[in-house]
């Protein structure tokens, strides 16, 4: 039995559900081992028959990584874990090597949980990450700001990594140690007999993170961790409250008259929380013009004034945002539209639509509708402007049969053959606790599919 000691044996794993398993990303550090064990103490206490695999991703990035993985299978293996070693394969980016690892280290996570029917994954990110997350992005709004330079993310960012995130729309990914110091896990591992593996990147001061944490260790740096967690909770509420107020907005005064078109009821323009609404006018921009982040603040303000003037068509984020007096509409410019190439099942079509094939038979191309089919298409009379729903029509996926000729790409889109589910586009990769209202609320209005469930709030299975 372990001796987790009542600051960590308490708190830390009964918020979640882990009725359908758990996979545990572990590297061979402190916190992924101190993570893993607490873990599996837990669910052997608690739900025994939940499935747990811990899984170790081997980005072959430095001699020894893979003698770690190693190491963390054998610790497995004495301890009855199910575990897995993956390898980031492929050649390696010379610039944004933390970041690509990052990615490749979550796609790799989700595509180990998807095979295993397993929706969650777990993370041994604590207090000092969070703390060290929050003075990189704070450090980096300052500058910005001094360079008369707006951050997309604002302060957004300062409310640092959400205790869950949807990845790709379908696994979450939950850190329930975000509230845990390292040194206690340290401590806990120590009297528990399990060492660890140091990653000596971590202490290479070329790269921001490890600048960061030197600057942050010994007493000196103990107000300035306790300073950055209780920003990013301040932070984090704030955040939440604003997606709770622009997604109740989004209820009140959007509608989608058809698809790729989306009407704002001019009364939002008056509805009294600006800033709420400019929340919403951004996410819904990047959502129409199927880009992954959202257009910055001031862009964004600027773009809420203009409307406050009066009629106007701009473009911003790749969306056209047209108010007439009919409402203000919002639809994907024709400029930058992808060209005519293989249909992919599964795939991402222009950052706004889920490609699902139901023929696999191949020779199949994707290409945007266009305006001569779009204007060919009947439209039923409404009080939408006939050119807006022919515009937003063009820009729509339409399947066509591959030519006989290369080069070549007929006007008539095939009738059946595809469906193109839509995305909500500036949160479909990663998708924080701290969004998930007005993600859900965008959802429901532009037709994408359902949220999974947030795992917190319940029980283990037992």
């Amino acid at each position: 039995m372990f001796d987790t000691g009542p600051d960590l044996s308490t708190g830390l794993f009964s918020h979640i559900d882990f009725t359908h398993g758990a996979v545990a990303a572990v590297s061979g550090g402190s916190d992924s081992t101190a993570l893993l064990l607490l873990l599996k103490h837990h669910l052997d206490r608690t739900a025994p028959s939940v499935r747990l695999l811990a899984v170790t991703v081997d980005h072959g990035l430095r001699q020894g990584s893979a003698a770690e993985a190693q190491a963390v299978a054998e610790l497995c293996a004495e301890r009855g874990i199910a575990h897995r070693i993956l390898a980031w394969s492929g050649r390696k980016p010379s610039t944004g090597l933390p970041a690509a690892a990052r990615e490749a280290r979550y796609r790799l996570l989700a595509e180990a949980a998807r095979a295993e029917g397993i929706g969650l994954i777990v993370t041994g990110h604590t207090a000092d990450d969070q703390a060290e997350t929050v003075l990189m992005r704070q450090v980096r709004k300052e500058r910005l700001a001094g360079e008369q330079r707006l951050d997309r993310e604002e302060g957004r960012g300062l409310a640092g990594m959400a205790p869950g995130t949807l990845y790709d729309w379908r696994e979450w990914i939950v850190r329930p140690l975000l509230g845990t110091r390292r040194a206690a896990l340290r401590d806990f591992l120590q009297r528990e007999h399990v060492g660890w593996a140091d990653d000596p990147t971590n202490a290479d001061e070329s790269f921001e993170r490890p600048r960061v944490r030197a600057a942050l260790a010994g007493d000196a740096g103990v107000q300035r961790v306790d300073g950055a967690l209780a920003l990013a909770a301040r932070a984090g509420v704030e955040r939440t409250q604003l997606g709770l107020a622009a997604a109740e907005l989004i209820l009140r005064f959007a509608s989608q008259p058809a698809a790729g078109l989306i009407r704002l009821d001019p009364a939002l323009l008056t509805a009294g929380d600006d800033r709420a609404a400019v929340y919403l006018l951004r996410v819904l921009v990047a959502t129409t013009g199927g880009v992954a982040f959202l257009p910055d603040q001031a862009r964004g303000e600027a773009l809420f004034g203009r409307l406050k003037a009066g009629f106007l068509c701009a473009t911003l984020s790749r969306t056209v945002v047209d108010f007439r007096r009919a409402g203000i509409f919002l639809r994907r410019e024709t400029r930058g539209l992808p060209r005519a190439a293989a249909a992919i099942d599964g795939s991402i079509w222009d950052g706004r639509r889920r490609i699902t094939l139901h023929d696999r038979s191949g020779g199949l191309l994707i290409a945007p509708l266009g305006d001569a089919a779009a204007k060919r298409l009947a439209i039923a009379k409404e009080e939408t402007p006939q050119s807006l729903l022919r515009a937003a029509r063009a820009a729509e996926p339409a399947l066509l049969q591959a030519p006989e000729r290369p080069g070549l790409v007929p006007d008539r889109p095939a009738s059946q053959g595809f469906a193109a589910q839509p995305v909500v586009a500036p949160f479909a990769r990663f998708l924080p606790s701290f969004d998930l209202a007005p993600a859900r609320a965008v959802a429901g209005l532009i037709g994408a599919s359902p949220l999974p469930a947030l795992p917190f709030g319940g029980h283990s299975a037992g």
